[in-house]
């Protein structure tokens, strides 16, 4: 597969006329952490360390690397309406350094809130603005990653409609919970109301001890190279 990526990358980047082969970049990618009130600071630690962790194993940095054109990554956590925050602003990962630099910085923040709902719709909205004053790049990436559904402000739906979402994919990651399956409902949730644009997919992590798994398989999926027919559609 990291042959295969490298050598579809290497064509975006060099054998592609007009705004494809200006591109800086592959990928815009904006990682969005949940910290509303179902989250505990135990959980919290877990999903904070898990995409630390998932950023720099082994695998998914050979696949960051896989071509000259770099990504972009920006992270934040939201809850409330209000209640958004950067964890790391836009940083282009052109090394090693990059990378742990990055790693080190989602890992070592705190977080900033504790006591506030579930404002799905203002953050994914919120995610829109970040990419939108981020690097230009070939594709962007806005990955939402909740335990539970939006129950404060307006829905999902609102927000891919009033923001700026053109030419941007969502996925999702459903933090279930690991005893009784009873986010089976959030689950088909995302599906219909999160996930946005061709190709966008949902990982599923039992509990959030299973945060660091599911996020090196999603970031691995949003690694790989878009088909060519996506490209042909810009």
């Amino acid at each position: 597969m990291v042959n295969a990526t490298a050598l579809v990358l290497s064509l975006l980047a060099t054998g592609l006329p007009g705004s494809l082969a200006a591109a800086e970049c592959r990928q815009a990618l904006v990682l969005a952490l949940d910290v509303s009130s179902s989250v505990s600071a135990e959980e919290d630690a877990l999903q904070r360390g898990g995409l630390a962790a998932a950023l720099i194993a082994p695998e998914v940095e050979r696949a960051l690397f896989a071509s000259p054109l770099p990504v972009a990554i920006a992270a934040y956590e939201w809850s409330g309406r209000d209640k958004q925050k950067m964890l790391a602003d836009w940083q282009m990962i052109r090394s090693r350094a990059d990378l742990l630099d990055l790693a080190e910085t989602i890992g070592r923040s705190s977080r900033s809130e504790t006591e506030f709902p579930t404002a799905l719709g203002y953050a994914l909205g919120y995610g829109a603005g970040v990419l939108a004053r981020g690097p230009d790049c070939l594709f962007a990436t806005l990955d939402m990653a909740g335990d539970g559904a939006n129950n404060e402000g307006f829905p999902p739906d609102a927000a891919f409609a009033e923001f700026p979402f053109a030419g941007v994919t969502v996925n999702g990651l459903v933090v279930n919970a690991p005893d009784d399956g009873a986010e089976i409902d959030l689950i088909a949730y995302y599906r219909a109301h999160v996930l946005h644009g061709p190709g966008a997919f949902l990982e599923v992590a039992q509990g959030f001890a299973d945060y660091e798994r599911a996020m090196r398989r999603k970031l691995l999926r949003e690694l790989e190279p878009p088909a060519f027919s996506a490209l042909s559609r810009r």
